[in-house]
Formats: C-alpha cells, structure tokens, sequence
C-alpha cells in the first residue's frame, strides 16, 4: 500500500506542476489591475475553503468525499483557460487555494514544491495588494 500510495502522489506532484506552468505564464503576464484582484479573489477563496470540514475538497461535490484528491484543480484549471479575464482570475484563484490546502503538510516530498510554488505566489501577490490599499488611503484622506 506504501508503495501505491507514493505513485499516487507521484502523479499528482507531476499534474499539479504541469498546471501550475500554465498558471504562472498567465499570472507573469497580468497587469496590476488583475493582480489586485486575483490577490483579492485568492484571500477569498483560501478563506471560504478554510470553512469546509476539508478544504482540500473544496468545490468537489459533497457525494465523492472519499476520493484521493478533489475535482477543485480541476475545475480551476478549466477557468483558466478561458478568454474571459474574470473567468480566469476565479479559475486561479480557485486552484491556487484548492492545491495550498492540498499541499499543506504534505508528507509527500513530491508534493513539496508545489506547497513552495503556491506559497511564493501569495507572497509575491501581498505587496501588490497592499500598495492597492494604500493608494486607496491616500485617495480616502486627499
């Protein structure tokens, strides 16, 4: 079982990864305005996953609970690759959290990277974000 255990997160290291170069050419390739917004859309949807009993199965249907990973980066992944702007940055922001929650205390060390690839992207989102709401302040006081 270790062993079938360990091929299973293989897989899904290598899945998750080959998703993720998509994600990131489309996140390299935003301007401001969408980034603000999918760092917004991304607290959100981290949040709103936070809630569930398993937030690694966020946006999976109730019924298929016992499964080895969800429908979530699934369905993000198909957002993505839509034209429509709003539609991709939900999609993102949708598997960006499903595969934080996912990765997080992995014991797999195929999953790690993952886990680190998600986790520079919220980093590298903050300071978008934040210069947003200062700018907001500063607009507020003047």
């Amino acid at each position: 079982m270790s062993i079938f255990t360990r091929v299973i997160a293989m897989v899904r290291g290598y899945q998750l990864s080959r998703q993720f170069a998509v994600i990131e050419r489309h996140i390299q390739s935003m301007s401001q305005p969408a980034l603000i917004k999918l760092e917004t859309l991304l607290k959100t949807e981290i949040a709103r996953a936070e809630q569930c009993e398993f937030p690694h199965l966020y946006a999976t249907p109730p019924g298929q609970r016992y499964v080895p990973w969800g429908q979530g980066t699934q369905i993000g992944f198909e957002r993505v690759q839509s034209d429509n702007l709003e539609v991709r940055l939900r999609g993102m922001a949708l598997w960006l959290a499903v595969v934080f929650h996912e990765t997080r205390d992995s014991p797999f060390v195929n999953l790690q990277p993952q886990q680190r690839a998600v986790l520079r992207v919220l980093r590298e989102l903050k300071p978008v974000g934040a210069r947003a709401s200062k700018a907001q302040e500063w607009m507020a006081t003047a």
